[in-house]
């Protein structure tokens, strides 16, 4: 089952599918978000945006209006 990634929950690792890149910043592609890369919510700001995510080691924050361009699916747990 897909999400996007603004609907993971803290702590959840999910894979990357696809990516709105229309919509998402260079930078952001150029530190990771690309299909095939895992991203793990660590923490959303008090105001709910932005999200704060571990993505190929780097740590990002992302808009949630960027974040609904990004399509996942959660990682099996053990």
């Amino acid at each position: 089952m897909s999400l996007l990634l603004s609907e993971i929950k803290i702590g959840e690792k999910a894979l990357i599918v696809a990516v709105n890149t229309e919509k998402i910043p260079l930078k952001l592609l150029e530190m990771g978000c690309l299909p095939g890369n895992l991203a793990e919510l660590i923490q959303i700001a008090p105001f709910g945006d932005p999200y704060y995510f571990t993505i190929n080691d780097s740590h990002v924050a992302i808009r949630k209006e960027i974040a609904n361009e990004v399509t996942v699916v959660l990682e099996k747990q053990n």
